[in-house]
């Protein structure tokens, strides 16, 4: 009993905080990738997590959309594709999504961009766009009520449109209002990753011949814009994905998709809320990437990268990388600490990482 009382007020001595003991922080090193859904006329750059049952939900480049989730009966794995958004006359090539607890909403790419509410049944088209130049990129909520889309120029700024009554209804922000676009600079509809939110705080990842952070610190009301040092300069170049960690800590990365092994400046990170940047791991795989997400409970430690050309991840908030595995992805989103979802080109997976 001694031996055991001693046992015991050792690993309490181990465990305090005055001792400054921590388990080592788990370290990933593989994934295992399960396709759930295979066909080779899918094409999915947009995807959510719906919260309720960890499942996903996901639309697809010719204007559909799919639903997996787990039973609640039996936990069985149920797959419903293909759901149809509009009539099959309209065409859709959907590139973003967000889901919030009453409603998703799906953006479509091109003139007439289209927006659709989307609750079981029901699809309704809350937002139309008819210039000849729109074409949106991205869309995300900073809660029920208020949400954002970003695309290309129309005018001399970036479009931007935003709603505060939950999606209804959207209105188009005055170039006046906005930081004025570059020559060349616009945004990619890659994976639905050009825009990150923490709390009110609003990042938004540009790219081609100029590559910038658009912010604004309270949900779409003012904005200013700050320099990137990753690669730009041709319509191809620049920031593909940004995410934040939190408000201060955040990762983009992108390159050119037509080049995809090069690995200089593709990758940057900011330590002081996206003010300033510096470039990691410049040299160094990867390459081209559409898609970065910071994993949860990671203490920002933990990176996962996606693209065409395979799965990569960093332990150390991407000083170093990982290549994991050759299944390309355009876009992933995490359940968990050590499961995600991915889809790209003809297929939408279950990623396990280890």
């Amino acid at each position: 009993m001694k031996n055991m009382s001693l046992i015991v007020l050792v690993l309490l001595s181990l465990l305090s905080c005055g001792n400054h003991y921590q388990l080592p922080e788990k370290q990933f090193s593989t994934v295992v990738v399960r396709h759930l859904l295979v066909d080779s006329l899918l094409n999915v750059r947009a995807l959510e997590i719906v919260k309720e049952n960890n499942g996903v939900f996901f639309l697809t480049s010719n204007g559909k959309a799919g639903h997996i989730y787990n039973s609640d009966t039996d936990k069985r794995l149920n797959i419903v594709y293909p759901i149809a958004v509009a009539p099959d006359s309209i065409k859709n090539n959907f590139r973003s999504l967000a889901v919030t607890s009453k409603n998703g909403f799906g953006l479509s790419i091109e003139s007439p961009a289209r927006l659709y509410r989307i609750k079981n049944d029901e699809k309704r088209l809350v937002y139309q766009e008819n210039h000849s130049k729109a074409f949106y990129d991205a869309l995300d909520f900073w809660n029920d009520q208020e949400g954002i889309a970003i695309g290309d120029p129309t005018n001399t700024c970036l479009s931007i449109i935003i709603t505060r009554d939950g999606g209804n209804s959207w209105s188009k922000i005055p170039c006046e209002n906005l930081p004025k676009a570059k020559e060349g600079e616009a945004a990619f509809a890659a994976s639905d990753t050009n825009i990150s939110i923490v709390g009110k705080h609003t990042w938004i990842a540009t790219g081609g011949k100029s590559s910038r952070i658009l912010y604004s610190p309270d949900k779409g009301k003012t904005w200013q814009a700050f320099e990137t040092p990753i690669i730009q300069g041709a319509e191809t170049t620049g920031m593909y994905s940004i995410d934040f960690y939190d408000a201060q800590h955040g990762f983009a990365i992108g390159g050119d998709y037509t080049k995809p092994e090069a690995n200089v400046a593709n990758k940057i990170r900011t330590s002081d809320g996206g003010k300033t940047w510096q470039v990691v791991a410049s040299g160094a795989n990867p390459g081209y990437r559409s898609c970065v997400q910071y994993v949860p409970q990671s203490n920002g430690k933990k990176l996962v990268a996606v693209g065409f050309k395979g799965i990569d991840i960093s332990n150390d908030a991407g000083d170093t990388w990982k290549h994991v595995s050759d299944d390309g992805f355009y876009t992933i989103r995490f359940v968990s600490d050590s499961i995600a979802y991915a889809a790209g080109a003809g297929r939408v997976s279950k990623l396990h990482f280890k």
